[in-house]
């Protein structure tokens, strides 16, 4: 009987594994692949040319090419703008879908349409978006500075200027990127239990109180993660800088990934490019780690 079983249960761990060949496969072929190739790039001189040639292999030179990057002045300049990017997109990024989640939670009337007009950015392709904002930011009729000129203050150059670009670039990025964002926090807002705030109110508790000791710390667990996503996604920033920039004005809205696009494409230094792409990946992993440990060692104080 023992036996039996022992068969059958065989026959399913089979089964199953059969099944999950094809996506391990494709995961493997797809992910793991290029990381490991990817890897073994960072320690290679590369010539392009002789690359797609049967038999060509590419010379191992070690340490050599984060050495080079290292010496490149772009690559702190690259970083410090990464960093402020990030920054900015905290302050703005990451508060702004949290208070328009809880007011569309609030309101009693006309929530889908809400919802639906807040994520519609979303939906529109990055392309389309990058181009409707460059319009708005025009130094002549763009809307930006029709709307600031209301309010009497002088008209800005926007993505024109290094002292203005980066922050446009942030507005770009928070009014692409909160709609989804504010979708999370809202079905987030949905599994509070109704019960707390009645209570609240029956104990007489100020809207203020009701947002500070029921709705945030029920929503603490979805901002600590979505922290640790944007902090990843913003320092991963291309397409904006890229497209609507190129990193430019005089290199105030240079990012790391822009670099290593240039690495690659514009210099034909592959192994350069992996480098820094290994270094980015070091550095969000570092992040990762050092949040986590602060995190659970401040949950462990509050208990």
């Amino acid at each position: 009987m023992n036996q039996n079983r022992t068969q059958a249960r065989l026959r399913r761990s089979v089964s199953g594994y059969v099944f999950l060949l094809p996506a391990v496969l494709l995961f493997g072929l797809f992910a793991w692949y290029p990381i490991v190739n990817g890897l073994l790039l960072s320690f290679r001189e590369i010539d392009l040319i002789r690359y797609t040639q049967p038999g060509y292999r590419p010379e191992w030179i070690g340490l050599d090419n984060f050495e080079r990057i290292f010496a490149d002045n772009l690559l702190r300049t690259a970083w410090v703008n990464t960093i402020r990017f990030a920054g900015l997109a905290l302050l703005f990024g990451y508060l702004v879908p949290v208070i328009l989640a809880i007011a569309v939670n609030e309101v009693r009337r006309g929530k889908s349409y809400f919802r639906l007009a807040f994520y519609l950015p979303v939906i529109l392709p990055p392309m389309i978006s990058i181009l409707l904002w460059k319009y708005f930011y025009d130094p002549g009729s763009g809307i930006m500075n029709v709307l600031i000129g209301f309010f009497g203050a002088e008209p800005l150059q926007w993505i024109y200027s290094a002292d203005t670009a980066m922050l446009s670039l942030v507005i770009l990025w928070t009014w692409t990127s909160a709609g989804s964002t504010m979708l999370l926090y809202l079905a987030a807002l949905q599994g509070i239990p109704v019960s707390l705030y009645e209570s609240a109110e029956i104990e007489g508790a100020s809207i203020r109180q009701r947002l500070f000791h029921i709705t945030l710390p029920e929503i603490r667990g979805v901002m600590l993660i979505l922290l640790v996503l944007q902090v990843i996604g913003t320092v991963q920033v291309f397409t904006e800088p890229f497209v609507m920039t190129d990193g430019g004005p005089v290199n105030s809205t240079l990012t790391v990934m822009v670099l290593l696009y240039r690495y690659a494409f514009e210099r034909g230094e592959i192994g350069w490019a992996t480098a820094l792409g290994l270094l980015i990946f070091v550095v969000l992993v570092a992040f990762s780690g050092v949040y986590l440990f602060l995190t659970r060692r401040f949950r462990g104080a509050v208990r």
